[in-house]
């Protein structure tokens, strides 16, 4: 589990303003990593990392010799067009290029001069999903979300008996990840209700958003080697926000007895900015069960992951109608919740998905599920907020929603922050729903 170094100091100021004064998600302290070129060019895409309002263009900054010695190799992966090579290269190249990012970067940088012709503002940028997604699998890590959405079909019994032993998961559908920014039309699929004889195809009307974080996948393991917990996060390059977007409708049809289908694989939202495991390191914060609850078998558990497992990842999903665009008014706040509810980790989830052997890739992208809290209005998904969609919320502007309509634009923020530490953030994941086909 990476430790705090110099990277993590929070004196360390930037020769790029807009990265000082604790506003920014990308502060010195941050430096995510992206794959975008300048908007509207037709470009090649290539690697970039936040500073700020602007891009460090990796490609650039290696022609310009900005690195050296044990940096180099990691920054030119950096610069390729997807960010597998450097997710392959595990976390200590990727700490060293990090030092040579913050050196080059830090106020007073002697090569401040050099690096300044290799940054493009955020404004006039577009990004691309920042892996090759080879796989794609979601889990179920909020027992607070199992346990609301088990309520609406099993009153008696919310929360299945292996939920507090198993990690669960299930295969999704990696084609059809997007990047924050691209829309997507309304699903049609087969949909019944209890009182229909016969399910008819039509368009989704209960659609739903799922508020959680990615996790990207650094080192691969080769097939038939588990990742013992103690080494699962060297294995993990990054979490980027991530809306797995559902179909209820259709999802109550198809899901037994094989798990989600087409209410599922339509569209799932992901960040552009993946802010690595090193930069999340001061954020940490203890992992524990219930003394009442069952303790994970010996393969989950670890003392490290007891002292520091979690993360203190803050998250918020914001609505905006087409109402709230005519009018120009803001996006308002449907839930606010944290990844420190989550009932498994991070490392538990890769420790898991690997103890029968299965081998992951760079790139792979684990979901965490809809992170739900506690509270009512920590809910992650309007299928809990609403009751099924039983008790619509009432929006500041007078509007209701029991589940999403046409226009209608979902923006998830993450951020963290805590005493003794400078903020850091992951930007923002939004799309809009367009009308069905």
């Amino acid at each position: 589990m990476i430790s705090l170094n110099e990277t993590h100091d929070p004196s360390l100021s930037s020769w790029v303003n807009s990265a000082n004064g604790g506003q920014s998600d990308f502060p010195i302290q941050n430096l995510p990593f992206a794959i975008f070129r300048r908007r509207d060019s037709g470009d090649d895409w290539r690697g970039g990392v936040a500073i700020g309002d602007q891009i460090v263009d990796m490609m650039a900054a290696v022609h310009a010799g900005i690195f050296s010695g044990a940096a180099l190799a990691p920054a030119q992966a950096a610069a390729d067009s997807t960010l597998n090579r450097l997710m392959s290269m595990g976390p200590q190249s990727l700490s060293s290029l990090r030092k040579a990012l913050v050196k080059a970067l830090q106020t007073d940088s002697a090569q401040r001069t050099t690096l300044e012709s290799c940054l493009l503002a955020q404004a006039d940028a577009e990004y691309a999903v920042p892996a090759r997604i080879g796989d794609y699998t979601d889990f179920y890590t909020s027992i607070y979300h199992a346990t609301n959405a088990g309520k609406l079909f099993r009153p008696d019994n919310p929360l299945l008996p292996n939920y507090k032993w198993v990690p669960i998961g299930y295969h999704g559908r990696a084609s059809s990840v997007i990047v924050s920014g691209q829309d997507f039309h309304r699903p049609c699929g087969q949909i019944k209700t209890p009182d229909d004889g016969a399910p008819v195809v039509q368009p989704c009307t209960r659609l739903d958003m799922e508020l959680e974080l990615g996790v990207f996948v650094g080192q691969a393991n080769a097939l038939g080697e588990p990742i013992g917990i103690g080494d699962a996060e060297d294995h993990v390059f990054g979490l980027a926000l991530f809306n797995d977007w559902s179909a209820r409708d259709i999802q109550s049809w198809e899901y037994q007895p094989l798990g989600p289908f087409l209410g599922k694989n339509f569209a799932s939202s992901i960040s552009p900015w993946v802010v690595t495991m090193e930069a999340l390191a001061p954020f940490r914060v203890p992992f524990t069960r219930a003394a009442n609850d069952p303790q994970p078998l010996p393969y989950l558990t670890s003392e490290s992951n007891s002292a520091a497992g979690g993360l203190d990842i803050q998250i918020e999903a914001l609505i905006e109608t087409s109402g709230m665009r005519r009018a120009q008014t803001s996006p308002a706040r449907v839930a606010l919740t944290n990844y420190r509810h989550a009932y498994w980790s991070v490392a538990q989830m890769v420790a898991h998905h690997t103890v029968n052997g299965c081998n992951l890739q760079p790139g792979d992208l684990l979901g965490t599920g809809t992170l739900s809290g506690p509270t009512p209005d920590s809910a992650g998904a309007l299928i809990e907020l609403t009751e099924g969609g039983k008790n619509p919320i009432e929006l500041p502007n007078g509007e209701r929603r029991a589940w999403l309509q046409d226009g209608d634009a979902i923006t998830l923020r993450g951020w963290c922050e805590r005493a003794g530490a400078v903020r850091i953030g992951f930007g923002e994941c939004r799309a809009t729903v367009l009308p069905a086909r």
